[in-house]
């Protein structure tokens, strides 16, 4: 009798038990063991392959920030009479009003001095500034660069914008309008490449004078 009266203890506290503790769970498959990160859990879980990656976007090709050697001017005139290239001086990364750079050169030349066409093109603007007093703008004729004359004393007579330009041909004198000095009449003179919405007042500008320098063809 003695081992019946276990047997029937041993029932009612393993039944109490399972009521005090409730059922054992068999664990699910996507939860994290202890220590195990939930990403890799996760990624274990979604077997799926991730979906392909769109395509490279292709490189923007850059703007050029300066002109190629094949594209710079050659056998450029003087543009200022009796004057040549032992009486130049670069003048193009001077100061100007503290934080302005020339981009251009002075020809220092006496009043009323001719002015011609550095080479061929047509005059795109007749344009008179504050700074710049009397000015012409020309284009090459490629439409690639912008020849400036600047502080002229007057036009050639007749001059027009569209006029069309050979090398040499007269556009004007020499003068000191703008903000040039009366005691000191020149020619500012500069050259910009021009972008591709060819704006006449636009441009990146290169140095004339190695351009004015090089021995003639």
């Amino acid at each position: 009798m003695r081992w019946i009266w276990l047997f029937f203890m041993g029932m009612v506290m393993g039944g109490l038990a399972t009521m005090w503790v409730g059922p054992v769970l068999a664990p699910e498959a996507d939860t994290p063991a202890p220590g195990v990160p939930l990403t890799v859990v996760i990624a274990a879980a979604d077997a799926a392959p991730p979906a392909a990656l769109p395509p490279a976007i292709a490189p923007v090709e850059p703007t050029p920030s300066a002109p190629t050697l094949a594209s710079i001017p050659a056998d450029l005139l003087i543009p200022v009479a009796g004057v040549d290239a032992t009486q130049l001086s670069d003048s193009f990364a001077d100061g100007r009003g503290g934080t302005h750079v020339h981009e251009a050169i002075d020809i220092m030349a006496p009043l009323g001095t001719p002015v011609w066409a550095v080479a061929d093109g047509h005059v795109v603007k007749l344009f008179t500034s504050a700074l710049g007093g009397l000015t012409v703008y020309q284009f090459d004729a490629s439409e690639t660069w912008t020849y400036y004359y600047a502080h002229l004393d007057r036009y050639a007579e007749g001059l027009v914008e569209g006029q069309q330009l050979r090398r040499g041909d007269l556009i004007g004198y020499v003068g000191a309008s703008g903000n040039a000095s009366p005691a000191a009449p020149h020619l500012h003179f500069a050259i910009f490449l021009l972008g591709p919405d060819r704006r006449w007042w636009q441009g990146i500008a290169i140095n004339p004078y190695p351009l004015l320098t090089v021995p003639s063809s």
